[in-house]
């Protein structure tokens, strides 16, 4: 029997399904993953909650002499006095992650001013367009020759990684490299991962990244520079991988346009990237901007110096970035107001990584505090005991994997879990500086898809590329990335 005129009949089981599937992916498109700093404050009053709930405990230390620290002696945890975290002990998390409000003793507010005046010198040497003409010049010495513009932009982004983890800096060169690449017969996905898989492999592979390698290893209780052979190779060897992989997918596309994973946007691209560029935009490599890129590379070579050979630390570190911004503006003709509005202003780009060192220092304060952090390393000492070594370096790269999707940012990332992974490898005869190079590896794999990253979402979306069709892109690459990364912490662990 029919329903009466005016009223509805039964829904049919698939309609009702489909119904309710579309509410789900509602819900899902409604929600938004928080930022690094919900997410790490959150993990604070986590950490206040277990402090409550796990047994306190303690380690005897022992100086080890090679790294001038105290360091947890196996076989000697105990339990001790419990003393859990309450309010203001989380209020206080934060700022106590800068410096300790009792004995005023720093804790990351000597990395944060240091992250503030790199800040300010990267955006110094941005202003006077030296960056810009260089890679402009690169691509017009290269007309004719176009399929070697893979290659050379690539070692160049790459460069950038490795020496400083540039990602948010990239993003002002999608607007000038896509319509260059879609002349030249590629389309829009070969120009996102130039730049994406450039600047992404050397921030993996990073020698002395101050954002990850050095604020993890200063975390970790070690040079920066232990273990920078081996991440060396991770970065020559990933970044002569990622440029086979992306030679061989630009110039299927060249030769057969249907091949494009956006082929169904390539009239549409070409109409929006070609006719909006402008190349009176584009600064001239004059002899003064020369000077100045020439000035970039010194300024990192000195910081290398210094720490390898003089001992230099943070403060040594941000004066030396300081001192050359103001060579740089003076080499650039900026005037004094110029000079200080572009470093205040470069400073203020990086004042949210500063902010995370300190918050996520925090975590550790509250640990530290409610006496659970020697209590962790114990049952993670209990879980990797009888692991060779081997295995146990590759279980600390997926740990670092899985944490890198909840906290993307790499210096974040660092302080946060460094110092209590770096103690597990002197249980299991691993050195620390190992467990550094399989956190950068990891967060480096991490941050060339994951959603939570405002660099890569940034990208495809200035590149027109779906995340969809970018993750169909960059998978099998990130595959044999993977496999490369746990043979070569696998060897460095023998």
């Amino acid at each position: 029997m029919s329903a009466p005129a005016g009223l509805a009949g039964p829904v049919p089981a698939s309609r009702f399904h489909e119904q309710a599937l579309k509410k789900v992916f509602s819900v899902m498109k409604q929600f938004k993953f928080p930022s690094a700093y919900t997410i790490l404050f959150l993990i604070i009053i986590f950490v206040a909650i277990l402090t409550w709930i796990v047994p306190a405990g303690k380690y005897d230390t022992r100086l080890d002499e090679a790294i001038g620290k105290d360091v947890p002696v196996a076989g000697t945890y105990h339990h001790v006095e419990p003393n859990p975290q309450g309010f203001e002990d989380v209020v206080l998390a934060p700022i106590a992650g800068f410096y300790n409000p009792e004995s005023y003793e720093a804790n990351g507010i000597d990395v944060a001013l240091f992250v503030l005046i790199i800040g300010g010198f990267l955006m110094v040497v941005t202003k006077t367009g030296a960056i810009d003409a260089g890679i402009a010049k690169a691509m017009e010495a290269l007309q004719g020759k176009e399929k070697w513009m893979i290659p050379l932009l690539m070692v160049l982004f790459s460069l950038g990684g490795t020496i400083y983890g540039m990602a948010e800096e990239s993003l002002a060169f999608y607007p000038l490299l896509i319509p260059v690449m879609i002349a030249a017969g590629y389309d829009a996905m070969t120009a996102v991962a130039v730049i994406l898989v450039g600047a992404g492999i050397g921030t993996l592979g990073s020698t002395v990244n101050p954002f990850a390698t050095v604020i993890a290893s200063d975390a970790a209780g070690v040079s920066f520079t232990d273990g920078i052979l081996l991440r060396l190779v991770f970065y020559i060897v990933g970044l002569l991988i990622c440029i086979v992989y992306v030679m061989r997918y630009a110039e299927k596309v060249r030769q057969d346009p249907k091949a494009s994973m956006v082929a169904d946007m390539y009239e549409s691209n070409r109409d929006h990237f070609l006719t909006s560029t402008d190349a009176s935009d584009v600064p001239e490599l004059t002899g003064r901007r020369k000077l100045i890129l020439l000035l970039f590379l010194v300024a990192f070579g000195i910081m290398i110096w210094g720490v390898a050979a003089e001992g230099w630390w943070m403060a040594r570190m941000s004066a030396l970035f300081l001192v050359m911004s103001i060579v740089v503006a003076f080499v650039g003709r900026l005037s004094e107001s110029e000079f200080t509005d572009t470093f205040v202003d470069g400073a203020r780009d990086l004042l949210g990584v500063a902010l995370i060192i300190g918050i996520a220092r925090g975590i550790v304060v509250v640990m530290n505090g409610g006496m659970i952090t020697d209590t962790v390393l114990y049952w993670s000492e209990q879980a990797v005991s009888g692991l060779s070594s081997i295995v146990f370096i590759n279980v600390m790269y997926w740990i670092q994997i899985l944490l890198s999707f909840f906290v993307p940012s790499s210096s974040g990332l660092a302080v946060l879990t460094m110092p209590i992974m770096a103690p597990l490898a002197d249980f299991s005869d691993v050195g620390r500086d190992l467990v550094v190079t399989a956190y950068q590896s990891a967060s480096g794999i991490v941050n060339l898809m994951t959603p939570t990253s405002g660099v890569v979402m940034g990208a495809l979306a200035m590149g027109r590329v779906p995340y969809e069709k970018w993750l169909k892109y960059v998978w099998p690459l990130l595959l044999i990335l993977t496999i490369g990364l746990m043979i070569g912490l696998s060897l460095g662990a023998i």
